[in-house]
């Protein structure tokens, strides 16, 4: 009742009503819309719609012209004040009240929604949206679903994968028509329809009111705002401009359409009513604003070249009148629109006038087809108006998403296919004439995939709206519009058109969604049956397939290189694949059983007459033209692949459907001349044309194109050969090969048509195609089984595959129903069958591998195929990569060592019906020319290969496989009269043949040749001559005659009418005259059979005379039982004799034959007769060959050099076979290191004046900053709630400690107290090798130059090391004198400690007394300065100013030392952070520390250290007066001696000592510092553990004070620290604080020791390590539990008479340099005096972690799928945008635009910025939408790899297989050893600068 309503409502205009409040006043409209509900919900509510329709007319009137908004901006005063947009948002706010009838609109929507029955998900997506396809489920190869169902779904191990949407799509979740009902997700499988309530009918009442005026607005916008602009070309901008404008009304309709089922079906009422729409569009009635919108309208429609059917154009009574019936497409009955408009206005027609011959385009004339498809157009309802401006607007976003939107509702569905299907020519010219063809393209199948996919509704609009001749028609109007004259053949008279590749229509591939919509339609059985059934549009299909007959047409450059080469031919073949195979495809997909055969023969009349149509028009007789080819033939394979088809599925028989041998004739020329032009091109013949020629033949022959292209060729040719007579057949293809005057007896020719260097290409080719024409069973009889493992097997013998290459690589049938689709059951089956799979394996520093598949042994054995290798090899060297594997597969297997020849594989039977092709074989013309070719083989002459002697005798053991069974009959077929046109052989059986001898053979040759100089037997005697006649002289064999009779022969046959056929051009074409040379005949005595000359071959073969003995006559088994496996793989020699045991076999004959052939001592083979040219050419050859082994050899001699050089010094990982290198090999006793140059290789020592330097690479690191104390490592956050805080990593503790202690001591003192450089600290490394300094600058100066080198800036002093390759950046000088420390520096002195504290005391003190004096500017200390200058601008400034005032030299002492830190830090961490190991690790090798000490050293002697600060003095002394240093208050103090980092102190007082140092020296400072770590372990555990373990080892200790150890007692020492700290506030104010502190676990003596050794621990390790490198003692290796011992022990600090035997004591290792409470006392005194005011800072200065574990990466999830799914929609933090290219930084977790340029800082990009922070320049960076793992080094990046592989082991780089991928996790081993490792830089090869732009 309420629609009625709505209709009578909106009848006519009605005068405003008088109740209304003036317009002026601000509207209550909550109120207003409330008080219309009531009175609409009376019974009679005839007041209250007029009410609503007044007011609505007044809200949504489109009087205020649109036009205005767009063009200026004075639309602000007409649009009531507010800017254009104001009025518009007005209108939308009073509907969205109206709709909610006075309630809030929020709350109406969700009452809506809660009456959703929706049963389907049908969520629309754009372009890029990330979806699932999943195969098991689907029924419709396009089935999609959203993340969301998809994992809300089961799909345990279905086929599935994830993909971006190119073009947009629809979740087809509950959809049963698309996919099974098992793989609906949870929400969606519940047919919830019955449990939803029924909807009250007021909810709902308002939008039926209110929705229509709201369309009706909108529609009237948009007529409004189109103006058909001059050139019929609309501009973009204007079109925007409007849909900015409505923006917000559309997208207020998509949010309707998203409230559910209830508001659907209100929308599609609205939306297909017609009376609403006629009502209010008509432009009745005085409402001028109406008017002048349908007048747009009407103009709108004209211009597009649509007519608007109806007689009166009157705003007048508009009744359908009979005569003007509706729009035929309708399937409305009726005619066609009125004649007088049918003459389209489009832009393109107007040039009907002009004559085909001037101008190139061509028009057919339109008459062709029902023109109302075309032209006429009328609409109904809104929604086909809606439809219509959507096109008009060339499909804006929104408007396809609103129109898709409602597609659930079923009702809306079928007429919204109607409407579009209705529409679809005009679709088509708008797309032609689109600018933004690509994004409209998109759009379109965006919405048409949704409907045609579905079978049930596609065969609906099939039968009531003409969907396949709209579809057939509309392509073939858009093919018209580029049609050019055809220049094929007959250049003049050709009446044949193609369309022209290099029009925008195809280049741009605009066809491609009607193309792809077609196929979709045929891919529904229901459908393809109708189009196999109606006659009509079969003759339109192939019309409109016969325009690419013959496109692209290549003509063969003779003089010139072509100066443009086109790149047409990609159009050409992506034109045939997508608008000619792939519906051909989809059409043979529905031709599987027997019933279906009506529909085979209705294709194949249709296309046999379409050829016999093409043959007229191009004018073809016989002869094709010359020098041209063309790779497309579409109707030829149609016809052929339907021929297949019906054979091997219809049991059809296949003569009924073939022609006449004429047509047959035909039919194969052109066919056969692509496999020739193939032949050519690869000769080079073609090579004027330049390369995109050879892209053709490539592209012919490729994968996605073979199926389509090359395999029905051949096919075709197959059948025509079985059905022509033989010598015909086999005499037309070497002509078209133009080798047949190479196929003489005589040993010089003249070719008249093909130069001496193709020739013996040529004819390679030639033999080579008869080869594969007869060996190939693709069509002829193999099940798609069979075929299927033929083409993975020669896939897989070129090259070891990936499971993804081979799904690409193995041409799958292009129609997805096919039934063989990648990943189904038979592909895998087949694939583990053949092949073993290879997991990935990781060289260290090697590659990143795949997984692989590999043949599987048996199948090298049995199956290798080289003719299908041949046949689907793209780049010729594949076939080459295949024998080579063969042979080193015979090799391995020792079943042949030498060069093998290709197998012959045995073949599948020959399905009945081909039968004839085996014919042949067995002809007399094959014959002669195999007879010809062995013996030019075996004479020698020039121009053969040992690739024709394969052929050769591949194609005679063909002949012997299939020769006729009984051989009874060969003696008695005497030669009939039509055979005696030679007497070369009697018969045709190949068997038979191979016997008979020929005597003499007449030939003609040039007169220049030997043999006519030679006195032939023949010219002796006269009347000889005749006798000699009829003993076997074969006469001069012509082949070409030979095929010029049989044509007449057959052409006559089959026409004796009047009709005989004048050859109007003979073969004049052929040879140029004048350049045909004098020819005389000569005879030549032969006498040969093929198997005498076989058995010949065979000695020439072996070189050795009489090498073949028959092996039956010492084996008579072998003829019972002939498949012997030691003849199935050989050489030439092997397949000799495998052809004669099947001849002698075949036989009895042919076996005494050979017999007697062999027991004559065969006579010498005649001596070359080698002209002085050709013994040239020869001896050239064998040189050649030579020289070409001697550099094979010699390569492999380099390779293994070069690997095993490449071993010793690349090896990141193993230090077995490493050799140690120079520096660290000299002797103790050696006086001075000598080193060599790898530049000038001289050897020397290094001195001042021309020091040597060390190659080295110093980089930034940050990696040890991220080692953490915990051993769990840290996870990548992939929830919201997962965070990372680098609150726990070793340089924020570190960073921490030194700004707490810059809060309140001294700045200079606490820039000694620690050590900094845990970011971006300088870790320098070296390959080892040594070079003069002034040979490394001129290297440098010369890759300045040489600017071919990039990937590396010299600029910034980076170079390659120039013997290993190693990239370096710096060179560290040498320092003269011996390398390990002289004997004399060794020898323990007998001083004591006190003494030799006294002495380090005073070198210190020394400044720089260096035995370089500073003063003279040597060459070494410049270097060593610009050395330190190097290191110090490798980190940021950030990262070495720590100091408050900037610039204090403080810095440098602070950063140089901590330089060394860095070094020792890494190598204990590269040695697994212990030194249990012990021995030098391969890091001790490549270590440059013993010269970076010199360079620091020299640096830092150059700050001298007050003595009165020397904490050396600290250590040592006591001092007398502590208070007056505690006394001044206004300066601060310095760092106490306790909080001071004891590490930085070593490394400080070794680097203030003079170079180089004595051992006493390091043994007594390292004494001395060992008791100030000991003390701070004691005082770091008094502080953790509570008051009562305290008070009670006070007790304990002190009553021990007294003994005679208690120095070395901890106890006593921790109850002395612990009463001497209790002195000040330590201890106290314990509240709450307390607890963070104190271990909860009781102190044993055991766990007290093991705290104290763990303290003290990492010290003991970094002093080993240093002593290693400055005394070069090698370590002790030891278990972990005994590290402590065996490392005091090592460093001297365990007193040698030690006894082992109790359990080991740390404090034995304490050797005090003065009493020990004493000093203790005064280290505590400084403690407390700073406690006093801050007891909590001090508390937890003293506490340090010292325990760090090593760094790791973040641990990643197993499965790829959580990281993409949560990081691909995340926001960036920064710009809270979703970015484009997210990245995720492995080592913190940071979230990061990729060259996202929202983020960019002072043009740096994130990445760049990132990398700099986190990790000091290095950055390794995941890409979540790529899964591929990217280094920042520097300025430059890299691509690492992925460590996400799929089940097949391979990386699927930008997802675009979207198969599930897996943690791999040998690789993210690599990847952390590599980052640990500081190797990126050597590793990964291929870097490329990054411009900060990442």
């Amino acid at each position: 009742m309420a629609a009625a309503a709505a209709a009578a409502a909106v009848g006519g205009p009605q005068p405003p009503q008088p109740e209304l409040p003036a317009p002026g006043l601000a509207l209550d409209k909550a109120a207003t819309a409330a008080h219309l509900k009531a009175a609409l919900s009376r019974p009679d509510n005839r007041a209250g719609a007029e009410e609503l329709q007044a007011l609505l007319e007044r809200v949504l009137s489109a009087e205020r012209p649109l036009a205005a908004a767009v063009d200026s901006e004075e639309a602000a005063a007409a649009g009531g004040g507010g800017g254009p947009g104001a009025a518009e948002e007005e209108a939308l706010e009073w509907c969205k009240c109206l709709l909610a009838g006075g309630g809030g609109y929020e709350e109406f929507c969700a009452a809506v929604r809660a009456y959703d029955p929706a049963a389907l998900c049908g969520l629309v997506w754009t372009a890029n949206f990330v979806a699932y396809r999943c195969r098991t489920c689907g029924i419709s190869p396009c089935m999609s679903l959203c993340a969301e169902c998809f994992h809300q779904g089961d799909h345990t191990g279905h086929d599935f994968n994830m993909f971006r949407s190119q073009a947009g799509g629809a979740c087809d979740c509950g959809d049963s028509n698309v996919m099974r009902e098992s793989g609906f997700c949870r929400r969606h499988q519940i047919k919830s329809s019955s449990n939803i309530p029924c909807v009250p009918k007021d909810l709902l009442m308002m939008s039926e009111f209110v929705l229509p005026r709201f369309i009706f607005c909108l529609i009237q916008y948009l007529r409004e705002g189109y103006n058909e602009p001059a050139a019929d070309v609309p501009s973009e901008k204007d079109l925007n401009k409007v849909l900015q404008l409505l923006e917000p009304q559309i997208s207020f309709l998509e949010d309707l359409t998203k409230m559910g089922g209830a508001m659907r079906s209100v929308l599609t009422q609205v939306l297909t009513n017609q009376q609403n729409y006629k009502d209010l569009t008509s432009g009745l009635g005085e409402n001028a604003c109406a008017k002048k919108s349908h007048e747009k309208y009407l103009i709108a429609l004209k211009s597009s070249g649509l007519t608007y059917p109806e007689d009166k154009l009157v705003y007048g009574i508009q009744e359908p009148s009979a005569g003007t019936s509706t729009l035929a497409v309708q399937g409305f009955a009726g005619a066609t629109g009125t004649p007088g408009q049918l003459d389209s206005s489009d832009e393109e027609d107007q040039d009907g006038s002009q004559g085909l011959g001037k101008r190139k385009r061509v028009k057919l004339s339109s008459s062709t087809k029902d023109q109302s498809i075309m032209d006429v157009l009328k609409h109904k309802s809104f929604l086909e108006e809606l439809l219509f401006w959507t096109i008009k607007y060339e499909f804006p976003q929104k408007m396809v998403t609103f129109l898709l939107n409602m597609l659930p509702d079923q009702e809306y569905k079928v007429a919204f296919t109607k409407t579009f299907v209705q529409h679809y020519a005009f679709i088509m010219k708008t797309l032609k004439k689109s600018h933004e063809s690509d994004t409209m393209s998109n759009r379109i199948v965006h919405i048409s995939v949704q409907l045609f996919s579905n079978e049930e509704l596609a065969r609906q609009v099939t039968e009531e709206c003409q969907l396949l001749d709209i579809m057939v028609t509309v392509l073939l109007y858009m093919m018209e519009s580029c049609l050019i004259k055809s220049e094929l053949q007959d250049e003049e008279n050709s009446l044949h058109v193609v369309v022209n590749c290099g029009e925008a229509l195809l280049k741009n591939n605009t066809y491609w969604p009607l193309v792809s919509d077609f196929i979709n339609i045929l891919s529904h059985q229901s459908v393809a049956k109708r189009f196999l059934e109606d006659h009509g549009l079969l003759v339109t299909w192939m019309n409109f397939v016969s325009f690419f007959q013959g496109m692209n047409l290549n003509k063969r450059e003779l003089n010139e290189h072509v100066e443009f080469e086109s790149q047409t031919y990609y159009a050409a073949f992506a034109a045939e694949l997508e608008a000619c195979a792939q519906p051909m495809w989809g059409l043979l997909s529905h031709c599987k059983v027997r019933e279906t055969q009506e529909y085979t023969r209705n294709v194949v009349r249709y296309c046999l007459e379409a050829l016999q149509d093409w043959f007229d028009a191009i004018n073809f007789v016989d002869e094709p033209a010359p020098n041209q080819v063309t790779f497309h033939l579409p109707l030829h394979r149609y016809y052929a692949m339907f021929l297949s088809k019906a054979v091997k599925c219809q049991e059809l028989d296949l003569d009924s459907v073939l022609p006449d041998q004429e047509m047959l004739m035909k039919l194969m020329i052109h066919p056969l001349q692509i496999q020739a032009s193939l032949a050519e091109i690869h000769s080079n013949m073609w090579v004027r044309n330049g390369l995109q020629i050879k892209g053709q033949a490539m592209t012919y022959v490729q994968s996605h194109f073979c199926n389509s292209m090359i395999d029905p060729d051949i096919y075709l040719l197959q059948v025509c050969a079985s059905r022509l007579d033989p010598d015909y057949f086999i005499s037309s293809v070497f002509e078209r090969f133009k080798v047949v005057d190479l196929l003489t007896m005589a040993s010089q020719h003249q070719n008249t048509v093909l130069d001496a260097e193709h020739e013996r290409s040529m004819l390679e080719g030639a033999l080579t195609f008869l080869v594969i024409l007869l060996s190939l069973r693709l069509h002829l009889g193999m099940s798609d089984d069979e075929i299927l493992r033929a083409e993975m097997v020669a896939q897989l013998c070129m090259n070891d595959r990936t499971h993804s290459s081979l799904l690409d690589l193995i041409p799958e049938n292009p129609n997805p129903k096919s039934g063989i689709i990648p990943g189904s059951y038979s592909f895998e089956s087949v694939l583990s069958a053949v092949a073993d799979f290879k997991a990935p394996v990781f060289e260290p520093g090697g590659s990143m591998q795949q997984g692989m598949y590999t043949p599987k042994a048996e199948v090298w054995d049995q199956e290798f195929d080289p003719v299908m290798v041949i046949l689907r090899t793209v780049y010729r060297r594949d076939v080459q990569s295949a024998m080579d594997r063969y042979t080193a597969f015979l090799k391995q297997s020792g079943k042949f060592p030498g060069n093998p020849w290709p197998p012959y594989k045995k073949r599948t039977p020959l399905h009945p019906s081909y039968k004839g092709l085996m014919r042949l074989l067995h002809c007399k013309t094959l014959h002669i020319v195999l007879f010809t070719l062995l013996y030019k083989i075996l004479m020698d002459h020039q121009n053969l290969s040992e690739h024709v002697l394969c052929m050769v005798l591949y194609l005679i053991e063909l002949g012997l496989e299939n020769s006729a069974d009984e051989e009874s009959d060969e003696e008695a077929s005497v030669c009939g009269p039509e055979r005696c046109h030679d007497s070369w052989f009697p018969g045709s059986n190949l068997v038979s043949n191979m016997r008979h001898f020929i005597n003499y053979v007449r030939v003609r040759v040039p007169e220049t040749a030997p043999e006519v100089k030679r006195d032939s037997p023949a010219s002796t005697s006269s009347d000889s001559l005749g006798s000699l006649q009829n003993s076997g002289t074969a006469q001069v064999f012509s082949l070409v005659a030979e095929r010029r009779k049989k044509f007449q022969e057959i052409i006559n046959r089959s026409s004796n009418e009047a009709n005989q056929v004048v050859r109007p051009k003979t073969s004049s074409k052929w040879s140029a005259p004048g350049s045909a040379p004098q020819l005389t005949t000569a005879i030549l005595e032969i006498k040969e059979s093929i198997l005498s000359l076989l058995i010949k071959l065979h000695h020439k073969l072996s070189g050795k005379q009489n090498s073949y003995y028959p092996p039956w006559l010492d084996d008579i088994e072998i003829l019972i039982q002939p498949e012997i496996p030691k003849y199935s793989h050989g050489d030439g020699i092997t397949a000799v004799e495998r052809i004669l045991l099947k001849a002698a076999l075949q036989s009895r004959m042919n076996k005494r034959i050979i017999e007697e052939i062999c027991r004559k001592v065969t006579p010498p083979v005649p001596p070359k007769k080698i002209t002085a040219a050709e013994k040239k050419t020869l001896d050239k050859e064998e040189r050649r060959q030579k020289a070409r082994e001697r550099q094979q050899k010699l390569l492999a001699e380099f390779a293994s050099r070069q690997k095993s050089f490449m071993e010793t010094a690349m090896d990141v990982d193993s230090p077995e076979n490493d050799i140690p290198m120079e520096i660290t090999t000299a002797e103790p006793q050696v006086s001075e290191a000598v080193y060599d140059c790898v530049i000038c290789g001289q050897s020397g020592p290094s001195s001042e004046d021309r020091p040597t330097g060390l190659v080295v690479l110093l980089q930034a690191s940050s990696v040890l900053g991220q080692c953490r104390d915990n051993i769990e490592p840290k996870k990548l956050p992939i929830t919201e709630e997962e965070q990372i805080y680098p609150w726990d990593t070793c340089a924020a503790v570190h960073d921490v400690r030194l700004s707490l202690l810059q809060r309140y001591f001294k700045d200079s003192s606490c820039l000694l107290a620690v050590s900094i450089g845990w970011e971006g600290g300088v870790y320098v490394q070296t390959c080892g090798h040594t070079l003069h300094i002034d040979c490394h600058k001129s290297y440098m100066e010369s890759l300045r130059n040489d600017q071919v080198l990039q990937g590396f800036s010299v600029d910034k002093g980076e170079f390659t090391c120039p013997l290993c390759r190693q990239f370096a950046n710096s060179v560290i000088p040498c320092y003269p004198g011996s390398n390990v420390e002289n004997n004399l520096w060794q020898r323990p002195s007998n001083k004591s400690l006190q003494d030799l504290i006294k002495d380090v005391e005073e070198l210190q003190g020394r400044p720089g007394a260096f035995p370089v004096s500073i003063s003279s500017e040597t060459n070494l200390s410049k270097e060593m300065e610009s050395v330190m200058k190097d290191i110090k601008n490798t980190t940021q400034k950030k990262y070495r100013d720590y100091s408050k005032t900037p610039g204090s030299p403080d810095n440098d002492f602070l950063f140089m030392y901590s330089v060394a830190r860095t070094n020792l830090e890494l190598e204990l961490i590269h040695r697994g952070g212990n030194l249990c190991s012990g021995g030098a690790s391969t890091a001790g090798k490549r270590s440059c520390l013993n010269q970076l000490f010199h360079v620091l050293a020299l640096h830092m002697r150059l700050y001298s250290i007050d003595s009165e600060y020397n904490p050396w003095r600290k250590l040592t002394q006591l001092v007398e007066d502590m208070n007056s240093q505690l006394g001044n208050e206004e300066q601060q103090a310095e760092v106490p001696i306790l909080y001071r980092d004891v590490t930085s102190l070593l490394l400080i007082q070794i680097l203030m000592m003079p170079q180089p140092l004595h051992k006493d020296y390091f043994t007594c400072i390292v004494k001395v510092l060992f008791t100030l770590l000991y003390t701070q372990a004691l005082v770091a555990l008094s502080v953790k553990c509570n008051e009562e373990d305290r008070s009670a080892w006070k007790h304990t200790g002190s009553l021990k004070k007294s003994t005679y150890d208690a120095e070395k007692s901890y106890k006593v020492l921790l109850s002395f620290v612990i009463s001497e700290l209790s002195k000040g506030k330590l201890y106290h104010e314990e509240g709450t604080q307390e607890c963070a502190m104190v271990s909860p676990i009781a102190w044993s003596p055991e766990s007290m020791e093991k705290y104290l050794q763990d303290f003290c621990l990492p010290f003991l390790r970094i002093t080993s390590l240093l002593q290693h490198h400055l005394f070069g003692e090698d370590l002790p290796s030891c278990q972990e539990e005994e590290e402590f011992s065996v490392l005091s022990s090592c460093l001297g600090l365990l007193p040698t008479f030690y006894q082992t035997e109790h359990p080991f004591i740390s404090a034995s290792c304490l050797d005090w340099p003065v009493p020990a409470f004493d000093i203790i006392a005064q280290w505590c005194l400084e403690i407390n005096s700073f406690t006093e005011k801050h007891a909590e800072q001090g508390k937890a200065l003293l506490v340090q972690e010292s325990r760090w574990k090593l760094p790791h990466l973040l641990q990643l999830p197993e499965n790829y799928n959580t990281i993409f799914q949560y990081y691909h929609r995340k926001t960036c933090s920064v710009c809270t945008k979703v970015p484009k290219d997210p990245a995720v930084c492995l080592v913190c977790g940071t979230f990061v635009c990729l060259k996202g340029l929202c983020c960019k800082q002072q043009s740096y990009c994130e990445c760049v910025l990132h990398s700099q922070n986190c990790g000091a320049g290095t950055g390794i960076f995941l890409l979540i939408n790529a899964s591929v793992i990217i280094i920042i080094r520097g300025h430059r990046f890299c691509l690492w790899g992925s460590v996400y592989l799929d089940a097949h082991g391979e990386e699927d780089r930008d997802l675009r297989r979207g198969k599930p991928l897996y943690m791999c996790k040998e690789r993210y081993k690599v990847l952390e050893q590599q980052w640990i490792s500081h190797t990126f830089d050597h590793i990964n090869k291929r870097w490329s600068p990054h411009y900060n732009g990442l």
